[in-house]
C-alpha cells in the first residue's frame, strides 16, 4: 500500500513538471516566434486569444494536426476576415509545441 501510493505521487509530481515545463516552453516559443505580436493569452488581439482557441478546439481529436497545420502555412475565415499569415520560421517540432501549449489553456 506504501509502496502504491509512493508510486502516485512520483507519476503525479513527473504531470505536474511536465505540465509547467510546457507552459514555459510554449509562452518562450510563442515569443521567440513573434506569434505574440498577433495573439495574447487571454484576449484578442489581432487574432483570437488562446484561451478561446483552446476552448474552441476542445475535445476535437484531430485538433492537434489541424492547428500544426494552420500554424505553418496559415488560414482564413474561422476567426473572421483577417486571414493567419503563414509561419515559414515554425518548423512542425516547434509547431507541435505551440499548439499543444496553446490547447492547453484555459
Amino acid at each position: 500500500m506504501k509502496r502504491n501510493l509512493m508510486m502516485v505521487g512520483v507519476v503525479l509530481a513527473s504531470a505536474l513538471a511536465s505540465q509547467a515545463a510546457l507552459a514555459d516552453a510554449g509562452l518562450d516559443l510563442a515569443k521567440a516566434k513573434n506569434c505574440m505580436a498577433c495573439h495574447a493569452v487571454a484576449n484578442k488581439v489581432v487574432g483570437p486569444a488562446y484561451k478561446d482557441v483552446a476552448a474552441k478546439y476542445a475535445g476535437q481529436k484531430d485538433a492537434e494536426a489541424k492547428l500544426v497545420t494552420k500554424v505553418m502555412k496559415g488560414g482564413s475565415g474561422t476567426w473572421g476576415a483577417i486571414p493567419m499569415p503563414a509561419n515559414p520560421q515554425v518548423n512542425e517540432a516547434e509547431a507541435k509545441t505551440l499548439v499543444k501549449w496553446v490547447l492547453s489553456q484555459k
